[in-house]
Formats: C-alpha cells, structure tokens, sequence
C-alpha cells in the first residue's frame, strides 16, 4: 500500500513534465498564420498545355521549392508580396505526370497533389484541393480541340454513373462525406478523362489557430494552450 501511493505522486509528477515538456517544444516551433499548401490550376491537362503550382503559407525568406519523386522543379518565380512561389511547366508531356508538393526551410513540406497530363481528347476539372462540406461544387469536362457541343456528358464517381449534362458541367449544391471519391466523366464520340479525387473536409472545430499538424493531432491557439484539432479531411485512396 505504501509503494502504491508513493508511486501515484511520482506518476503526476512525470505526467506534469511530459505535458511542459510537450507545450514548450509546440511554442519554440515556427509559427504561420497560413496553411502550408501547394495549389496547382489544375488537376488534369493536356498534353502541350501549361501548369503552375503555387507554395503557399511559409516564411519566405527561408526559402521555398516544388518538387516530385524524381527532381526538383527549376523554372520557378517568387513573390515577396504576397509571401508564394510559383513553378510553371510551360509545355507538359504524360512524363510530368505525379505527385507534386512544397518543401520549406526546416524540413516543412506541403500537402501533395497528383497532376495527369494525357494524350487524350477530354478531361475533367475538378477542385485542386479539399472542400468543406456543405459548399457547391462544378465538375467540367473539357475537350481538346474541338468546342463543346450539346452532346450529353456522363459524369462517374468510383465508376459509377452519378449524373449527365447537355453543359458538360455537374454542379453538386452542397457536398457531403458521401460524395468523396474519384470522378471522371465521358463525352460519346469524343472520349473519356482521366480519374480526379474529389475531397471533402468536416470542419468541426472554429478556434483562432495560428499552427496545425496533421488532422486529429494538437492545436496551438494564440494564448499558447495545447488544443485539439477536431477537423477531419477525408481523402480519396489512391489505387
């Protein structure tokens, strides 16, 4: 008995360490009041057509780059105005095809997006990145070369047909959890696009942060108190 409740201060004591311990290292790292992001102006294109992927929420003067699996990419521009680096590929080939993020000072790196250059005759324009729940949302199919005409377009989700349009546009009111997935759509006649994953954010917690990590992990707001983030982002799977 004695043992037991001389290690239950002991234990509280540890417990007490650990979560200084934890809060001081939260507010000895670097602080942005803007999400850490790579935002492309499109997802998919075609081949011959231009892409630029802008870092966005770092310190510049740490320096910033976009990168892929396999180099670095070098035709790159900065904007000490609004704080961004912009990377272009001016004539894109199916061999640009992939994933692409931000890397910062420090060891920081951005969400990744996955770009699809094809040598097909149509593709989908989807949002580059996660919606919140409860926003509306356009799917465009676009072809190539020719100009759209009233055929009617069929739009897919996981491979299932979820709807069709004379515009060749989809207009979703207000997404849900439910409409996560990967979408493509096909023009008879004309061809079909590449797949896109269309995420969809729950947001859940309205607290003024000024830094995150990962979803489900701890906040930090202004007064420097260890929060929890209760915003979850469900991402499409990648096959």
């Amino acid at each position: 008995m004695e043992a037991t409740a001389l290690c239950i201060p002991l234990l509280m004591d540890v417990l007490m360490l650990l979560v200084a311990h934890i809060q001081h290292g939260y507010l000895q790292s670097p602080v942005s009041d803007a999400a850490f992001r790579i935002v492309p102006t499109r997802l998919q294109l075609f081949e011959y057509e231009s892409v630029h992927l802008t870092c966005e929420g770092f310190n510049i003067s740490a320096g910033c780059r976009v990168r892929t699996i396999k180099e670095l990419m070098s035709t790159c521009s900065n904007d000490s105005v609004t704080s961004t680096v912009t990377c272009t590929i001016d004539f894109a080939f199916p061999s640009d095809s992939g994933e692409y993020w931000c890397e910062a000072g420090g060891g920081q790196r951005s969400n990744t997006v996955n770009i699809t250059v094809t040598t097909g005759s149509v593709v989908l324009e989807s949002p580059a990145l996660p919606v919140m729940e409860g926003d509306a949302v356009t799917l465009r199919c676009r072809t190539k070369s020719t100009p759209f005409s009233s055929r009617i377009t069929n739009f897919y989700k996981d491979g299932r047909l979820v709807g069709s349009s004379p515009t060749g546009n989809l207009t979703i009111e207000r997404v849900f959890k439910s409409h996560n997935g990967r979408y493509k759509c096909n023009i008879p006649g004309a061809g079909e696009s590449p797949e896109s994953c269309l995420a969809v954010t729950e947001e859940k917690y309205d607290g003024s942060v000024t830094q995150s990590e990962d979803s489900n992990t701890h906040l930090i707001d202004r007064t420097g108190e260890v929060k929890l983030q209760f915003t979850r982002i469900i991402m499409c799977m990648e096959y």
